[in-house]
């Protein structure tokens, strides 16, 4: 009896640790980003900690090196939800290293893709698309809008940092001598348009886009394979910079996607923190998603609400059952 009465202390405590745990939640700052998967899983975070885990969420404006500077330098917001750490690499070594900062988990499992793409149609009809031999081979399919004796790469907008890596593979896979010739689209919106627009007309269509966005949840694409496989010293240390004298094939390496968060929010709230480190989007689950949102030019807002009502054998994965109970409660007073 002193043993069965043992055991029910302990499950006692137990119990009342993980409700004082979810008490201890407090006020959570949750940073929104300005980009649509970003602040779709800013607002799954703010439902589900506030309902789910007893929290005062609340979102706040942010973007990649101004919330990941003030997480580090100031401890707030408590939450970057999507936060593509390459691009904030030397910081958030430096914040983890301090214990600033913490890696929860990948909030895109598969990491950012990029790459060079083709329609599916056009692999369909000839598997040789798939790779860069099968497009040399047949550059004249691509015709050029402005100059027809010339095959056309669409390359991403002046300005953005993909262009010089572009250019660097552009010369290594010696798409000139094919024929080929970058064409600038002007803006991101004018690079989606021209997928669409060819998708849409069942035409070629060959160049640089990346994963998860709408366009690639509406519209099938093929990665093409360059035949060399990943080589990551070199494409971070050679093809990533302006003076790259010796470019040699690569695909692109996957970008890093982290949910990070400060170290006291990890601290004070882990089962808060555990959830975390459990939710995780696939590139495929978020392209779909992307392209609900664009179609019905959803928010955030809307776009969580979709979601949690939609799928509830993916986020149900990602906490207790208990708060899943909590949670869909909430969802059922919408």
């Amino acid at each position: 009896m002193k043993r069965i009465f043992q055991a029910a202390v302990f499950v006692t405590c137990l119990s009342a640790g993980a409700a004082q745990a979810a008490e201890n939640c407090g006020r959570v700052t949750i940073a929104d980003m300005n980009w649509s998967s970003a602040t779709l899983i800013a607002h799954i975070d703010r439902f589900i900690l506030q309902h789910g885990y007893g929290c005062e969420a609340e979102l706040v404006p942010g973007d990649t090196m101004p919330t990941g500077t003030s997480m580090t330098e100031k401890g707030e917001p408590d939450i970057a939800p999507e936060l593509w750490s390459n691009s904030f690499k030397d910081a958030l070594d430096k914040g983890i290293a301090e214990k600033r900062v913490r890696i929860a988990g990948m909030s895109l499992s598969d990491g950012g893709e990029e790459g060079f793409w083709v329609p599916d149609y056009m692999v369909e009809k000839d598997p040789s698309m798939a790779t860069i031999k099968g497009i040399v081979a047949n550059a004249k399919m691509f015709s050029h809008p402005e100059d027809p004796g010339k095959s056309a790469f669409m390359d991403c907008p002046s300005g953005w940092g993909c262009q010089v890596t572009n250019s660097n593979l552009f010369m290594a896979l010696k798409l000139e001598d094919a024929g080929f010739e970058k064409v600038d689209p002007g803006s991101g919106a004018a690079l989606a348009a021209s997928i669409a627009k060819a998708y849409e007309r069942g035409e070629p269509w060959f160049g640089y886009y990346w994963s998860p966005t709408a366009v690639l949840g509406k519209y099938r694409m093929v990665k093409v394979d360059f035949g060399h496989g990943v080589l990551k010293e070199h494409f971070v240390g050679c093809l990533t910079q302006k003076e790259c004298h010796n470019p040699k094939p690569s695909m692109f390496p996957p970008s890093p996607v982290h949910t990070v968060t400060v170290e006291s929010f990890a601290a004070r709230a882990p089962l808060a923190y555990e959830y975390l480190t459990r939710r995780a989007f696939k590139n495929a689950q978020m392209n779909v998603l992307l392209a609900w949102m664009e179609d019905n030019q959803a928010d955030g807002d809307v776009a969580m609400e979709y979601f949690l009502k939609n799928n509830e054998t993916i986020w149900k994965a990602w906490v207790s059952a208990d708060v899943a109970a909590k949670v869909k409660q909430a969802l059922s007073a919408l």
